[in-house]
């Protein structure tokens, strides 16, 4: 028996609980992993924006595939599915915050971190990681003991705002739950925006280390490669001072402002923006604007930003505006990566032998699970 992570949002997780608690679904492109996840197992229900574990689900079938929507009225993108057994299943207001003592400091990925690091978050990066056993059985005791006794966990107001989402409907008739803006945050210190920068220059030069190591051609706009270039020392000449690519003006002239840009043959294969100050949309402007030019081509997008970050940018990428676009929401094809996780997989020494696709080993969806 093994214990594996199912995420929800605070949303998805609602669903759930009025869906009869039987069933639990996950996107296609987790197919291959659901496969491995067999009846006997456990999942360990983790709601994201608020930071909560709130159910044990036992696994009752193999995984299946079923496009049919639990409910009527949602068009349902998790159809890879297992019949589940609720062991524990808590409301929001029962589940247990991760920054309670009695889960941090007994988990092992929180407890040797001082309460408030991020640094822990890459244990929840997605759906169906496996966790380790030591943590699934505590998980589970302090559930069950909570289910027994329950201590009430009020939702705050501050994680009343996190909640704030709306369900629209796109020209396809599919229904996308949006994030509602909130206000922005406050500005950072005068001395704070040159510490960003210079350290999302040091990403951009591992994005673009990383990419050669695999073989890529590599853009970084003109305006950025003095920097980088200061960081990362080019082994091939895989730098382009030229774009290579068949597209209109408007096109060119957004692809050219794009952080990094990993390039094979004439295609663009990953597109990065780095965070570089407090506010993240004029990035996320430009994959918006990268999507809705180019509606037909795929191109993987991706935000990277500290971890601390990571609800900002999947809220942002959520936003209403972002739901309309011709070749889908942006929270379908844009994706976030924590700075961690960037410096993570430039110290893989494999990476020559690697392809692209080892990166969805470390993108967060802004939904990863639902029912």
């Amino acid at each position: 028996m093994a214990y594996y992570l199912n995420l929800f949002s605070p949303d998805t997780y609602d669903r759930f609980l009025k869906s009869g608690q039987t069933v639990t679904g996950f996107s296609e492109r987790q197919k291959a992993t659901a496969a491995s996840v067999k009846p006997g197992d456990k999942f360990i229900a983790y709601v994201t924006k608020l930071s909560r574990w709130a159910a044990i689900l036992e696994v009752t079938s193999p995984c299946f595939v079923d496009g049919t929507p639990i409910f009527s009225d949602v068009n349902d993108p998790f159809i890879v599915r297992f019949h589940v057994k609720p062991v524990v299943c808590l409301p929001l207001d029962l589940a247990v915050p991760n920054a309670e003592d009695i889960a941090w400091n007994h988990l092992s990925f929180t407890s040797k971190f001082p309460k408030g690091s991020s640094a822990w978050t890459g244990t929840v990066r997605g759906s169906l990681k496996r966790m380790l056993d030591q943590d699934g059985e505590y998980l589970e005791r302090i559930l069950m003991q909570q289910q027994a006794t329950p201590t009430r966990f009020e939702i705050s107001d501050q994680d009343k705002k996190k909640l704030q989402t709306a369900t629209v409907k796109t020209q396809d008739a599919k229904q996308v739950t949006v994030s509602i803006p909130t206000a922005e945050e406050s500005l950072p210190s005068p001395e704070q925006p040159a510490q960003n920068t210079r350290e999302s220059i040091k990403i951009q030069a591992l994005l673009a280390e990383i990419g050669e190591r695999m073989g890529m051609k590599l853009w970084v706009p003109r305006s950025d490669r003095q920097r980088v270039l200061e960081h990362w020392k080019p082994k091939s000449p895989c730098l382009l001072e030229v774009l290579p690519l068949n597209y209109d003006d408007a096109t060119l002239k957004t692809i050219e402002n794009i952080d990094v840009l990993w390039i094979k043959g004439r295609s663009i294969v990953r597109a990065f923006e780095v965070e570089h100050t407090t506010s993240i949309y004029s990035g996320i402007l430009r994959m918006a604007d990268l999507m809705a030019l180019q509606p037909n081509v795929n191109i993987a997008a991706h935000i990277e930003a500290p971890p601390e970050r990571k609800e900002k940018v999947l809220q942002e990428i959520t936003r209403p505006v972002f739901a309309f676009l011709e070749k889908g929401p942006l929270s379908e094809s844009c994706t976030f990566i924590s700075y961690e996780s960037v410096m993570e997989l430039s110290k893989e020494r494999r990476l020559e032998h690697m392809s692209d696709t080892v990166l969805d080993e470390y993108t967060e969806y802004a939904e990863e699970s639902a029912y």
